[in-house]
C-alpha cells in the first residue's frame, strides 16, 4: 500500500514522504480498515514536528482521524492506532473505539465530524454549560476546530461571534453563522465584542488558540463567564495571572477531549449519538474547503499547519471526490 511516512521531525512539507509499504496488521482488540476518507487537524504538523503530546516511534504515519471500510463493508469513523496515522491507504484501529459513519454525510464530511466536533461540543457543553440565548466567542472560526464550534454555538442557541484573520475568512465565518464576525488584523477585538454584547461581554470563549487570543478574550469576558481553553495554535501557552479571573469572577476550564477515551468512553459513544443527530438533521455539517488526492497530502498539512486554510481539508487516497 501507499502511505505517508515521517523518517524525521520537522516542518511537515519537508519530513513527509509518500512511500510504498506493508499494511499494519491488527493486533488484540484491533481491527484493519480501508481508508475512505483522512481528515487533517493541526496536531498532524505538531507529529511531524515532535510537538505532540504523543510522540510515536519513527519512522510513523500522521493523520488522527478517518472515515474508513471495514472487511464486512461498513462506514465507520475511526482513530487510527499510531504510529499507522490515516494518510495512508489502510489503517489499525481499536474495534472498541469505531463509530459509525452518519448517513447524512460523505466519506470526507464524516472523517471531519471525530475530533473537532467531540472537541466542541464536550467544550461548550460539559465544560462551560453553554445555555441558549447567550453569547460564545470563538477564536479561528474560519478553521476545523472554530468552524465546528460556530455550528454547535448555533445549534445550542447561543449568538455566536466569530473572530477570523483576514476578509476571506471572514466571508466564511459569516456563512457559517456567526452574527458578529470579528477580523482580529483590523477590528479592536475587545471594543467589539463590548459593543455586540452591550457591554456586558461573551459568556463562554471558545480558543484553540492562545497568546494575545486568551490575553484580549480575558478582556472582554462577562461576569461569571467561562474561557475553553482547547489548545495554542499560536504558539504561545498563556500564563495569566489568577488575580484577574477572581477580580472579573470568570472561570477558566481546560480541555483535553483524548481523556474521554480512556477516562469515560460511554460519553464520547453519547456525544456522537448527539452529534449524529444534529448532522441527520442538518444543524451541523463539516466545511470541507478542499479535497485532495493522497499525492497532495504533504502539501495540504503544511497549508493547515501555516493556518492559511479554511474548515477542513480532506485526503482522499483513491483520488475520488465523495
Amino acid at each position: 500500500m501507499q502511505a505517508w511516512r515521517v523518517h524525521r521531525n520537522g516542518e511537515p512539507g519537508e519530513v513527509m514522504r509518500l512511500e510504498d509499504t506493508e499494511r499494519p496488521v491488527p493486533g488484540e482488540g484491533q481491527v484493519a480498515l480501508r481508508v475512505r476518507a483522512a481528515n487533517i487537524n493541526f496536531p498532524d504538523a505538531l507529529l511531524c514536528r515532535g510537538q505532540y503530546q504523543v510522540r510515536p516511534p519513527l519512522p510513523f504515519t500522521p493523520g488522527l482521524e478517518i472515515c474508513g471500510e471495514t472487511e464486512d463493508g461498513r462506514r465507520v469513523i475511526a482513530a487510527p492506532a499510531l504510529p499507522y496515522g490515516g494518510l495512508a491507504e489502510y489503517v489499525v484501529a481499536d474495534a472498541a473505539g469505531l463509530l459509525s459513519a452518519p448517513e447524512s454525510l460523505d466519506d470526507a464530511e464524516a472523517a471531519a465530524l471525530h475530533i473537532g466536533y467531540q472537541t466542541g461540543w464536550f467544550a461548550l457543553h460539559r465544560r462551560a454549560h453553554l445555555q441558549p440565548g447567550e453569547t460564545l466567542l470563538v477564536h479561528a472560526a474560519a478553521g476545523g476546530v472554530g468552524s465546528a464550534a460556530v455550528q454547535l454555538g448555533k445549534a445550542a442557541g447561543a449568538t455566536v461571534i466569530g473572530v477570523v484573520g483576514g476578509q476571506d475568512k471572514a466571508r466564511v465565518a459569516r456563512e457559517l453563522g456567526c452574527d458578529v464576525v470579528v477580523d482580529r488584523r483590523t477590528d479592536d477585538l475587545v471594543a467589539a465584542v463590548k459593543e455586540a454584547t452591550g457591554g456586558r461581554g461573551a459568556d463562554v470563549v471558545y480558543d484553540p488558540v492562545g497568546g494575545d487570543a486568551f490575553a484580549k478574550s480575558a478582556k472582554c469576558v462577562a461576569f461569571e463567564g467561562r474561557i475553553v481553553l482547547v489548545g495554542f495554535a499560536s504558539g504561545v501557552i498563556p500564563s495569566p495571572p489568577l488575580s484577574h479571573a477572581l477580580v472579573k469572577n470568570y472561570s477558566l476550564l481546560g480541555l483535553h477531549w483524548g481523556l474521554y477515551r480512556t477516562k469515560d468512553p460511554a460519553a464520547v459513544a453519547g456525544c456522537h449519538q448527539e452529534l449524529t443527530a444534529l448532522a441527520d438533521r442538518g444543524a451541523i455539517k463539516p466545511l470541507i474547503s478542499e479535497r485532495v488526492p493522497l499525492k497532495g497530502a504533504a502539501d495540504a498539512v503544511q497549508r493547515v499547519a501555516d493556518g492559511t486554510t479554511t474548515g477542513r481539508v480532506v485526503v482522499l487516497p483513491e483520488g475520488v471526490t465523495r
